[in-house]
């Protein structure tokens, strides 16, 4: 009998505490949520929360809440990619969060073959100082993507990457940089490209660094390659790449992926991106990409032998030979 009579009085109190849910002003609900949305670790941190009851979904879903949405919560996933996540990134986006404007974008722009909406939204993206957005619009100036080679404009590409670089994005850094030393839509100035190469390898030393602490305090997000950290990819480039890794689409016949693995991004012609000139077997959508994997991978499985022969008995310094490397390697 004394279980029977305690059944009853469980189940009340819980009616009475989903209830007082509903009894907190809106306002208190709107700012918990927002702080949700801006600070969730995945996707489903905050789904897992707007499925609780009817009225958390409401306002959850409500622009309030979306336009505060940040890129962890926006990091869908190839992998579960359907129409209930395409619709929720575009409610974000009429939410006016520049952050899905570049996430829906480069989806459409790579993934979904839709060039034009995705060169839209990353433009109402860089519109907003959104220096991801203005890195990539950049590149697909250099590339001429998503139309013919001749669509290619290197001072646009230069002027949105430098826009980007002034807003402190590593990977426009270095692709400033290269284009200096080139001459590559730009006047040449050694002096300068060099200077943005330098500033661009110590906020990468120093994101490794951050990356290499979080590695030892116990953060599985992280991987190592040769005993080094490596960061994990940007989840935009994360989606692209498992997009087509996947098989979900098949690129047509003679177009490729660039070599990067951080990058993820495909051709959208034949022979659009740059191909190493040594090897023949490596291809790059900007020269940023190059010597990222040069770095990382390249170094060690392309030919020239006689390069690092050279260099050793010349005493020119690692940096250099990157350098080199990278400009010798640069098909125009």
């Amino acid at each position: 009998m004394t279980h029977l009579n305690k059944k009853p009085r469980l189940e009340k109190n819980l009616t009475v505490n989903v209830n007082h849910i509903d009894d907190l002003p809106d306002d208190l609900v709107f700012s918990i949520l927002r702080k949700l949305s801006s600070s969730a670790s995945c996707p489903a941190d905050f789904f897992n929360v707007l499925i609780t009851c009817k009225r958390l979904n409401r306002l959850g879903l409500h622009p309030l809440v979306l336009s505060r949405a940040g890129t962890q919560t926006l990091a869908v996933t190839a992998e579960k990619w359907s129409d209930s996540a395409h619709r929720f990134l575009k409610l974000c986006v009429n939410a006016g969060n520049i952050d899905a404007c570049y996430v829906l974008g480069m989806i459409r722009f790579y993934c979904l073959q839709n060039p034009v909406s995705g060169a839209s939204l990353m433009a109402r993206a860089a519109i907003k100082s959104h220096a991801p957005a203005l890195y990539s619009l950049s590149v697909i100036q250099f590339n001429g993507s998503g139309g013919t080679k001749s669509d290619k404009n290197l001072r646009a590409g230069v002027a949105l990457c430098a826009r980007s670089a002034y807003l402190g994005h590593v990977d426009a850094l270095r692709e400033l940089g290269h284009c200096l030393q080139d001459g590559y839509g730009v006047p040449r100035d050694v002096a300068e490209g060099r200077r943005l190469l330098i500033q661009a390898n110590a906020r990468e030393l120093a994101g490794s660094l951050r990356s290499y602490l979080s590695l030892k305090s116990g953060d599985e997000t992280l991987t190592e390659l040769n005993g080094l950290p490596v960061q994990e990819i940007r989840p935009v480039n994360r989606f692209l790449k498992d997009w087509f890794d996947s098989g979900r689409v098949v690129l047509a016949e003679g177009l490729r992926m660039c070599s990067h693995g951080g990058c993820g991004r495909p051709e959208t012609r034949s022979h659009e991106f740059r191909r190493c000139s040594v090897c023949g077997k490596v291809n790059y959508c900007s020269r940023g990409c190059q010597a990222l994997d040069w770095r990382v991978k390249h170094k060690m499985e392309c030919a020239p032998l006689d390069l690092w022969v050279g260099a050793a008995a010349i005493g020119v310094g690692d940096e250099d030979v990157d350098a080199v490397e990278v400009e010798n390697h640069a098909a125009r």
